[in-house]
């Protein structure tokens, strides 16, 4: 489902200020109790938090015999192979405010690593989720790129992954991710929010952390603790 501008920037705002657990909420209250979680095995790099709309990707095991060569010819190769195999054509779509889904049918190789991942940012992505390994990832770290992944990996992609296709529903941590979702992730990992039902799930998501600001604050009071950010109104 595509979106104009306008209504990207609508959602984009909707979305700012909650918390995983508020949009999960959000969306029990509706009754999607099922819907939209990833698994727990789809883990952040480091403490950090991500939102935005989904920008899809998929790719699948590379089925085919790596050809004899000498070391020599290998890093030709390994071009070709980027170019031919394995190219990343999603990367000239990113528009600001898109969290990038790779669904890498689970194969623990470094499709990204701290050059690409850094170059999806800079072309205005939010966050990058996988279902794969990524690899460099003290580096993705310093330079707090928010990633999601179920694995770390050493490898680069050669004789391991092949491009497959954009722009298409994809399969990452148990859930179906459309183009145009909403994507929300932090400490307690990523939830999907199928674009037919974002506004009312953001209401609904307001509401309930609005609730949770205010019985904390409550709570800090009765401590002596001093107010921090987790429970200012906005």
């Amino acid at each position: 489902m595509s979106a104009s501008a306008t209504e990207r920037q609508e959602l984009l705002a909707l979305y700012a200020n909650l918390r995983v657990t508020d949009v999960r909420d959000g969306m029990d209250t509706l009754l999607l109790h099922h819907t939209g979680s990833m698994g727990p095995d789809i883990r952040p790099l480091f403490r950090t938090r991500a939102f935005g709309i989904a920008r899809t990707c998929r790719y699948l095991p590379f089925d085919q015999r790596i050809p004899e060569m000498p070391p020599e010819e290998y890093l030709a190769w390994c071009g070709a192979y980027y170019r031919e195999v394995c190219p990343y054509p999603w990367e000239k779509d990113i528009e600001d405010g898109d969290v990038v889904v790779i669904d890498q049918s689970g194969v623990c190789c470094g499709l990204m690593g701290s050059h690409n991942s850094l170059g999806c940012f800079k072309a205005g992505a939010r966050g990058i989720v996988t279902n794969g390994g990524v690899r460099d990832t003290d580096e993705i770290i310093l330079q707090r790129i928010p990633f999601w992944s179920a694995s770390v990996a050493q490898t680069m992609v050669q004789g391991r992954l092949r491009y497959d296709t954009k722009d298409v529903p994809v399969s990452v941590g148990g859930v179906t991710v459309h183009p145009g979702d909403v994507i929300v992730a932090d400490g307690d990992g990523v939830i999907v929010v199928p674009r037919a039902v974002a506004r009312d799930v953001a209401r609904h998501a307001h509401a309930e952390h609005q609730r949770d600001i205010q019985s904390r604050r409550a709570l800090y009071s009765a401590l002596g603790m001093p107010p921090d950010a987790s429970v200012e109104e906005y």
